[in-house]
């Protein structure tokens, strides 16, 4: 009798233990298949605006009020002149939008200045190659500075934040490696002698130059789409857990 009486604590401390487990990865699961339901609608909200016609271009007084959450990937036309200043390049191992675009390579970033004076800031495409090459950029850039407005068609981004790895930018070389179009504009000047520059940046669509370089094009979702995965193996190790609490128990009994 004292022996059964000995083994009751343990008893109860492994079956609450059990439970815990089992609530926490139970939890975990059911965590994962919210995530999957949200990614789904993202994937298909992004999906809708990719797929959008053109708008008109956000005037500057909606400028304050444009948020990722609700204009991130609004596809607008609108006529510029690209402006004859510096141009910046981002590096980049490859896109999650652009199917068509792999690395090392850079992304080719240039202002433009609109009708009233405003600076609005163009991803114009990507250029690829593996040493960062000023040289080619600049000539790529300087193929677009003529001049002459120009008809854009694209998509409203906004600027990245740089972690905590990410190396800082060479403003020497005019070398960025985060898509922060503002913090190229103060290092680059652009902007000072306009309006304003806009929150945003525009990754281009169209028109793409003769020469191919710097490479523009359509964007599409590719995001990563592993939770139903993930909710399956945290419901296996409840269940396991589960039947290692049963085999013991039941080894226990017989004891």
């Amino acid at each position: 009798m004292s022996g059964v009486s000995s083994r009751r604590p343990a008893v109860t401390g492994f079956a609450i233990f059990t439970l815990l487990m089992v609530m926490a990865f139970t939890g975990l699961g059911i965590w994962q298949l919210q995530r999957r339901v949200a990614k789904h609608t993202l994937i298909a909200m992004l999906n809708e605006r990719l797929a959008a016609a053109p708008e008109a271009l956000p005037s500057p007084s909606q400028w304050t009020s444009l948020t990722p959450a609700k204009d991130e990937f609004r596809r607008v036309s609108f006529t510029a002149t690209y402006a004859p200043v510096p141009d910046a390049m981002v590096y980049s191992a490859g896109s999650a939008v652009r199917i068509d675009v792999s690395g090392p390579g850079t992304w080719a970033f240039l202002p433009a200045q609109l009708a009233d004076g405003n600076t609005v800031v163009i991803n114009t495409g990507f250029v690829q190659n593996t040493m960062q090459d000023r040289g080619q950029q600049d000539r790529a850039a300087g193929r677009l500075i003529t001049g002459d407005p120009v008809e854009l068609t694209g998509y409203l981004r906004f600027p990245e934040s740089a972690g905590t790895l990410t190396p800082p930018e060479n403003t020497t070389k005019r070398l960025w490696f985060t898509r922060d179009h503002l913090a190229m504009a103060r290092a680059l000047g652009w902007g000072e002698a306009r309006k304003a520059v806009a929150p945003f940046y525009i990754d281009l669509e169209t028109p793409a130059p003769g020469s191919g370089i710097p490479k523009p094009g359509p964007l599409s979702v590719h995001l990563k789409d592993d939770h139903l995965q993930y909710a399956i193996t945290w419901f296996t190790l409840a269940f396991a857990v589960v039947i290692a609490f049963g085999v013991w128990w039941r080894a226990q009994r017989r004891a």
